[in-house]
């Protein structure tokens, strides 16, 4: 066994054994009976709130309901249309639209949330990314899923850092992705189950003079045929104790994931791959209706010494929720394995909660030819406004401006980063 081969091994292990070891802490100290699960409140009363939805009503004069929720809605959408940059250059029309809604009991059943972000340019640019997160009856099962259907043009800087902010060069492609997970609730918070993931990339090719295996020196999916694939299965291990994920007011979350990519279910190349996420909420006020909180995430993602395409490999701002790297262009750093260290403060700035600020700062590393894993950090760091959009739902818009070394820009969301 190679040198690398035995630190990719322990980083294997070390990963595995702090998930489990955050989830029998949690569990332990919760000491609930097998078949009951937490439910945090997301927010106590929010006759005490006040979103635009409330605004929109005083403008036309629609008369509120008196009680708290007194609707019994189960539903609550969210739409923002807005235009920004894109990556690969160029502006584009995105509207985005968050559905949070109840399958069950609320004192039983978290909320779930189905996102779409289609997005265009009226040109060569568009994307249809739909993402949902879905709860069923009593918690006992959760359905993760991500489709896709991306025109991609973005830039990359090879692998680690090879190559400086001002050296990228530009990549073309269609995209398609099909990820489904289905997990069952093993006890309290921790669920179980496989998936199937499929990252299909079409008529790649390089709109820079530079070819991009030489750009690289990296042989798996560099040469620009017409076409990557990597199939495959996946086992997952996820620990949700979040009462709500489109903004969460308190609870951990875990996720791990180990994908095996074989030949013989389409891949090009066998490769594998581990992701491993751990967040943490900790709330610096008892009261139900104020945000004063400490939000922090971490994750790991490698995909050990395989032959994973050059577009599949782990990379900045690609991680499931594309959420990482705010200050940082997307895929700024790629590599074998990356890290990710991000921490977060939010707080209301206005009694009823309809306006909030964030503060954050993210750390990153990566491997790569000119730079070691754990000894190159790079940080990214900003704040942001909040507006509550929907008070219900819990759905913010966010506004963050992010700068890190050599980039500066504005992320806009419906709903947290993380």
């Amino acid at each position: 066994m190679t040198h690398y081969d035995r630190r990719h091994l322990f980083l294997y292990q070390l990963a595995t054994l702090t998930f489990l070891l955050v989830i029998f802490r949690s569990e332990l100290y919760a000491q609930r009976p097998v078949n009951e699960i937490e439910i945090t409140e997301h927010i106590a009363d929010t006759s005490k709130q006040r979103d635009l939805i409330d605004i929109g009503k005083e403008i036309l004069n629609i008369k509120p309901p008196q009680s708290v929720d007194s609707t019994g809605k189960k539903f609550y959408f969210s739409f923002l249309p807005f235009s920004t940059n894109v990556p690969g250059g160029g502006h584009a029309l995105i509207t985005s639209t968050t559905a949070g809604f109840y399958l069950g009991e609320r004192n039983s059943t978290y909320m779930s949330k189905v996102t779409f972000t289609p997005y265009t340019n009226f040109g060569k640019r568009f994307g249809l990314p739909i993402r949902s997160y879905v709860w069923l009856k009593d918690n006992t099962w959760v359905i993760d899923g991500d489709i896709r259907l991306l025109k991609y043009p973005h830039e990359t800087w090879g692998i680690g850092k090879e190559h400086h902010g001002d050296q990228q060069i530009n990549l073309d492609y269609t995209y398609f992705r099909l990820y489904q997970h289905a997990l069952k609730r093993i006890h309290g918070g921790l669920f179980m189950g496989i998936g199937y993931d499929l990252d299909y990339r079409m008529n790649i090719k390089s709109t820079s003079a530079i070819p991009l295996d030489e750009y690289t020196s990296y042989p798996y999916g560099t040469d620009l045929k017409d076409h990557t694939v990597s199939s495959g299965l996946s086992l997952n291990l996820i620990y949700d104790t979040r009462a709500n994920s489109i903004n969460t007011w308190s609870g951990n979350y875990a996720n791990l994931q180990f994908r095996l990519n074989p030949v013989f279910m389409g891949s090009d190349q066998n490769w594998k791959s581990l992701f491993l996420e751990i967040r943490r909420y900790h709330r610096l006020t008892q009261d139900p209706n104020k945000q004063n909180m400490i939000a922090v995430r971490s994750f790991f993602w490698t995909v050990f010494n395989s032959k994973a395409p050059y577009l599949d490999l782990p990379n900045l701002g690609w991680d499931p929720y594309n959420s990482s790297g705010r200050g940082f262009p997307v895929s700024r750093f790629r590599g074998k394995s990356l890290y990710y260290l991000e921490t977060e403060y939010r707080r209301d700035i206005s009694s009823d909660g309809l306006f909030g600020f964030v503060a954050f700062i993210n750390f990153t590393t990566v491997n790569g030819p000119k730079n070691s894993m754990f000894a190159d950090w790079n940080i990214g760091t900003g704040a942001g406004a909040r507006i509550k959009f929907n008070k219900n739902s819990g759905t913010n818009i966010g506004i963050d401006y992010g700068v890190s070394t050599n980039h500066r820009g504005v992320r806009l969301t419906l709903g947290e980063v993380f």
